[in-house]
């Protein structure tokens, strides 16, 4: 998976190493910005699960850094839109060294057992 030239110049070796699944399918998309993709696609292309990614699309969709149409998925063309989620992400790793990280099993329980919405057999 590649990433921007500005993740890579301002992120550290740790950092780049634990992207998130939304960071991974964000900048997936912004590397494919000429095309929309299914959330199968994206999958399989960031070789994140399918329930992952289909739960990013959605909060990057809420974020508006994503548009959807029909099970068609493409990164946003409100470029200032997406440089203010780059400021957000610096932001939250401030946020987390002071306050601590989020605990990853806890979401991982929390998580429905149910695949999201977008990812069924019949929108591939």
């Amino acid at each position: 998976m590649s990433i921007d030239r500005e993740t890579f110049d301002q992120s550290s070796e740790a950092e780049l190493k634990g992207l998130s699944t939304a960071d991974r399918v964000l900048a997936f998309l912004a590397t494919n910005a000429d095309k929309a993709f299914k959330a199968r696609e994206i999958a399989r292309q960031t070789e994140c699960d399918e329930g992952a990614v289909g739960t990013a699309l959605t909060r990057l969709k809420q974020r508006e850094l994503v548009e959807h149409k029909g099970s068609y998925w493409a990164i946003t063309t409100d470029r200032d839109r997406l440089e203010n989620h780059d400021g957000y992400a610096r932001a939250t790793a401030l946020f987390n060294d002071h306050f601590g990280t989020e605990d990853r099993e806890a979401w991982r329980a929390a998580a429905p057992d149910e695949p999201h919405p977008s990812v069924s057999e019949d929108t591939e």
